[in-house]
């Protein structure tokens, strides 16, 4: 009864919608998107983040795959939604020439990654999870709101907008249709920075990389994640309360946390003690509404021996945690074993080049030289989320059914070379770090 009711008052509000991109030629069922289509509330959508975008018309005939808007920069388009899970179906490429587009939701979450066409279109699907920070009763009233930090609200997973990010050397989209999902399962996530939807370059994490794993379709990623949370503190600032507001059976919880949780202070827990009965806590919880929970350890700080071997610096908490599977009988994804894995075949040197580390002056306004040992750019998010994927299909945990087909297999101890990963940057740039660390 609790997820029939939740789910028709969401549904009563959701709304499908179909876009064609040019120069403004109207096309039956198609509400026409132009270069001067700028975003407004009032309207619900249209190009945001100061976009500067350029229309092509090929064929008059053919409106909906010959004409396309681009821009030499990144773009970005916004449209109001309700809370949920939707499919967004893209109509990419140019009948005239060569197009390559990559596709990032809200804070830069990875959907489609440098898709190209050569005198065509090609039409392919993704599935995104929009949310805002309040919390609904089982009637969809508000009942309650999350504690956000200062700094997130400026970040585009909190302004109940879908914002899509287009990039790439020859981004060119023609079409978009955006049509609720109810069905898909959802996998939330839970943690820190190490997993958030990290907001600005050059800074990344796993859970951001996800979704361009996954099929389209079937499920969608709900990144709950907030830099420097601790387990104690994601709870009291009503994160998991919104969490099990959202959640039907047969989600997936994905739990990961320890970097914040063991530095002194009020969000403190001791590893064998309070944070195993936290982590207990959450699990009969996720169980009780019929979630399935999965425990992903902590991956390791960039901290070498003069032996080139990683020292441990989140102490007992993996291990900790790890009890805690065994104890309770939960999946759990060993990031920690595998992150030690893969720093150790990179080398003290070249994992440099999987975390934040730059000179002064590679960014804006970025004056001071950047050397963060915890966070990483999008080179190393992107190798902890395949860490992730490969546990999740040595183990055939019931999540294997949800990744894409085409996905190669990874093996931490042979890393993807950085001079092969292809991330082209996003226009919003900050020095600041994140919070934690």
């Amino acid at each position: 009864m609790f997820c029939t009711l939740v789910l028709s008052a969401r549904i009563n509000a959701q709304t499908s919608y179909r876009f064609s991109f040019g120069k403004g030629e109207q096309i039956k069922g198609y509400t026409p998107i132009t270069p001067r289509s700028k975003f407004n509330r009032a309207i619900g959508y249209g190009f945001d983040q100061g976009s500067i975008m350029e229309a092509v018309e090929n064929d008059p005939k053919h409106l909906l795959t010959s004409a396309y808007i681009t821009s030499r920069r990144p773009f970005y388009f916004s449209v109001k939604l309700p809370e949920g899970n939707y499919d967004i179906k893209l109509v990419l490429g140019d009948m005239k020439g060569s197009s390559a587009t990559t596709v990032r939701a809200e804070c830069r979450r990875l959907m489609l990654n440098n898709v190209r066409t050569n005198r065509g279109t090609v039409t392919t699907n993704i599935t995104i999870h929009v949310r805002d920070s309040l919390i609904r009763n089982e009637q969809g009233n508000i009942t309650g709101k999350l504690r956000l930090k200062q700094r997130e609200y400026g970040f585009l997973h909190w302004d109940d907008l879908l914002t899509l990010e287009f990039n790439d050397s020859m981004p060119k989209v023609s079409a978009i249709e955006i049509i609720p999902n109810t069905k898909a399962s959802t996998i939330f996530l839970a943690g820190n920075s190490t997993v958030v939807d990290q907001d600005r370059e050059p800074w990344a994490a796993w859970g951001q990389m996800l979704p361009c794993f996954l099929k389209p379709g079937i499920v969608a990623v709900a990144n709950y994640a907030e830099s420097g949370e601790t387990l104690k503190a994601f709870k009291a600032e009503r994160r998991l309360d919104k969490i099990w507001s959202m959640a039907k059976p047969n989600d997936y919880l994905l739990i990961e946390f320890a970097h914040n949780d063991q530095k002194p202070g009020g969000n403190y827990l001791d590893p064998f003690t309070a944070y195993k009965q936290t982590l207990k806590e959450w699990i009969a919880a996720a169980r009780e509404r019929k979630v399935i929970p999965v425990l992903v350890t902590s991956m390791h700080r960039r901290s070498f021996d003069s032996a080139g071997h990683i020292i441990n610096t989140l102490l007992d908490y993996p291990a900790a945690m790890r009890q805690v599977a065994l104890e309770d009988s939960v999946p759990l994804i060993d990031l920690n074993a595998m992150s030690k894995t893969l720093y150790e075949a990179w080398g003290d040197e070249k994992s440099t080049r999987a975390f934040v580390h730059y000179p002064a002056n590679t960014f804006p306004n970025q004056p001071d030289e950047l050397k963060d040992n915890t966070h990483f750019n999008a080179y190393g998010a992107f190798e902890l989320a395949s860490c992730v994927i490969s546990s999740i299909r040595k183990q055939h945990l019931s999540l294997e059914k949800f990744i894409k087909g085409d996905v190669p297999l990874f093996d931490p101890a042979k890393p993807l070379p950085a001079e092969n990963f292809y991330w082209p940057r996003s226009a919003l740039v900050t020095a600041r770090w994140p919070d934690g660390n």
